[in-house]
């Protein structure tokens, strides 16, 4: 068999296709969502070669239109997370065998898939199941999930050609990637189809066997992302597709022997949750489990009296309020200085008033439905209480709707008190909270930022003062793990902002990076000695 040191296709960012009007890509896509509506896709489970219909079905309908029924998914309970384990330990020794190249060639065949014949299907499937509009769909479903792919794979070949950097003579050292002692669990989020096939594709392409559990509202374009995983050629068994309640899917994985890792987007409790269950049982593990994991963000933007009025002001919408402030990214505490207070204030209302809230159909809406009733009610109960504070001025927004979808209008909260609830705890939706401090204070702002909130995973300052943004750069290094200046606090771009925060945002592996690839192997060192000693002394045991 003929063998080489193989050389990966450089790894480019997928162009974003903006869907203006009369452009090719508009047509496919309200084609492909105009089919979506007409269709009742029957959304099985995928383990091993199979694909299992329990027959208990659950509904799956759009936020922004929850009247309308778009699919069904058939429901698993512990049996069905058992057989998935079973699938993927069956399959674990044939993959972790297969060639490297091979394993690449898959999932680069899988961005190809994503970015051609499968991309309207998937954005679609987005926009409808996840409420995103046809921007935000494109950046996520479409070009991060393809960045994703090939980019891994580039980092996939920079690993394994790290090597020792010496070799003493008459000796060979190396380093081999083993794929971790059993199988990886996949739990991933509503909010970025990308990072939901991110999660289990980053583990298995390292040699590594999943079972992947997806949020519910994620099912539907999850099941995209399975046809296209099948459609390149992964093996069964490699990554197991199961929609079960997290507490039974717990329950087994948990206390599995050969539970070997878990890669986890979601919230901040639920992970400490996990994280104490597998201390608790970690004397039942063949391995200490790898535990990576990104959760919650209390977001800030910090704008000092040298900043720009409009590119605050966009900063503030853009980052506030994209996908309804659903992502974990979101801005969600503003600190402006009172010297341009009363001109962003302007710019910003002036701007919200033009903002359109609506379905995802109607390309003209820029704000669409937040994801289910729960958040829904979470979020109009935190709107109707700042409204009652006499505290607080809410200057736009405060309206809702959930008589056909989920619509929260974009609120703006501002309050005196920069340890308000709203500007500590994560909401995850469209409110926005405003403190204006003193110009005189900006050193203190500084110390408010660092100590308001358990999270620290993303934050922006916007200033032309590049001593105020160095003082902010040094003072903020801990609040957040991606950091921006003169920009939002969203957008981060795989190979170019590697993504992930520390404190109560998450271990900070930095998905779309090799650092996080580097988790879901464990290195062997090999020393081979071509001429090994034959005698036990050494020269300084002979006498003079």
């Amino acid at each position: 068999m003929s063998k080489g040191f193989f050389k990966v296709p450089p790894a480019i960012n997928e162009p974003v296709l903006n869907y203006a009007p009369g452009s090719a890509e508009r047509k496919l896509l309200k084609d492909a969502l105009s089919k979506a509506y007409a269709t009742r896709a029957d959304i099985p489970m995928y383990i091993g070669g199979e694909e299992i219909r329990t027959g208990v079905k659950k509904e799956v309908r759009p936020p922004h239109n929850h009247q309308q029924i778009i699919g069904h998914y058939h429901e698993g309970d512990k049996s069905h997370v058992e057989q998935a384990i079973k699938a993927a330990l069956a399959a674990k020794h044939a993959w972790a065998d297969l060639a490297w190249e091979q394993r690449a060639a898959i999932f680069l065949k899988a961005a190809e898939l994503a970015a051609g014949p499968y991309r309207y299907q998937l954005n679609a499937a987005t926009m409808l199941a996840q409420s995103k509009n046809a921007y935000q769909a494109e950046i996520d479903a479409a070009c991060e999930l393809i960045d994703f792919l090939r980019f891994n794979v580039q980092y996939l070949a920079e690993i394994y050609a790290q090597q020792p950097p010496a070799n003493a003579k008459g000796v060979w050292n190396r380093v081999e990637q083993r794929p971790l002692e059993g199988f990886v669990f996949a739990l991933t989020p509503f909010n970025f189809t990308a990072i939901a096939a991110n999660l289990p594709a980053s583990a298995a392409l390292m040699g590594n066997v999943v079972v992947w559990k997806p949020a519910e509202a994620q099912i539907y374009s999850a099941n995209v992302i399975m046809q296209i995983f099948r459609e390149a050629g992964l093996p069964h068994g490699v990554i197991n597709l199961i929609y079960v309640h997290g507490p039974d899917a717990g329950e087994v994985i948990f206390n599995h022997r050969d539970f070997a890792g878990i890669h986890f987007t979601g919230s901040t409790k639920v992970f400490q949750e996990i994280w104490k269950t597998i201390g608790t049982n970690i004397h039942k593990y063949r391995s200490y489990p790898r535990i990576v994991g990104e959760t919650g963000g209390k977001d800030f933007i910090l704008i000092h009296g040298s900043a720009d009025i409009q590119v605050s002001a966009t900063a503030i919408i853009r980052g506030a309020f994209e996908y309804q402030g659903q992502k974990c990214s979101a801005a969600s505490r503003i600190y402006v200085a009172e010297s341009v207070w009363p001109e962003i204030k302007e710019e910003i209302l002036k701007e919200l008033a033009t903002i359109k809230v609506g379905p995802v159909e109607d390309f003209s809406n820029f704000v669409n439905a937040v994801i289910n009733e729960q958040s829904f009610d979470k979020l109009s109960k935190a709107i109707d209480a700042a409204k009652s504070d006499p505290s607080l001025d809410v200057i736009a927004g405060g309206n809702y709707d959930k008589s056909k979808g989920y619509f929260i209008e974009p609120t703006v909260i501002v309050t005196k008190d920069p340890y308000y609830i709203t500007m500590c705890e994560e909401l995850f939706g469209p409110v926005l909270t405003i403190h204006v401090y003193r110009d005189a204070e900006f050193d203190n702002i500084l110390t408010v930022i660092d100590n308001t909130s358990i999270y620290a995973l993303t934050g922006a300052v916007i200033a032309q003062d590049r001593y105020a943004i160095e003082k902010a750069t040094n003072a903020l290094r801990n609040a957040a793990g991606n950091f921006y200046i003169n920009d939002k606090c969203t957008g981060a771009v795989v190979g170019q902002q590697p993504f992930g925060g520390a404190r109560g945002s998450g271990t900070n592996d930095k998905a779309g990076s090799m650092i996080n690839l580097l988790r879901w192997v464990s290195p062997r060192t090999i020393k081979e000695t071509f001429a090994p000693a034959k005698d036990y002394r050494y020269p300084f045991h002979q006498e003079e």
